[in-house]
C-alpha cells in the first residue's frame, strides 16, 4: 500500500474534510483517506502509487488547494 501526504489551504470545518474526502476517495485505487481540518493535513492511503496531479486536482474540485508534503 502506497502512503501520501498533503498540506491543504482554506479548510475550516467537517464540512470542509467530507468535501475533500469525498472527491479525494473517488480516485483509482484509494483505500482510505484521513483529513483534519484542524491541521490541514491529509493522508491517502492507495493500492499504488496515485499521480501526484491527480490529487492535486481533486482537492481542487472540492474547493480547496495543497501541496505535497515531502
Amino acid at each position: 500500500m502506497a502512503t501520501s501526504e498533503y498540506q491543504v489551504t482554506g479548510m475550516s470545518c467537517g464540512h470542509c474534510e467530507v468535501a475533500v474526502r469525498g472527491e479525494v476517495g473517488r480516485l483509482p485505487g484509494v483505500e482510505q483517506v484521513d483529513v483534519s481540518a484542524a491541521t490541514g493535513k491529509l493522508v491517502v492511503r492507495s493500492t499504488a502509487v496515485l499521480d501526484e496531479a491527480a490529487v492535486l486536482g481533486a482537492v481542487d474540485e472540492a474547493g480547496y488547494e495543497a501541496e505535497r508534503v515531502a
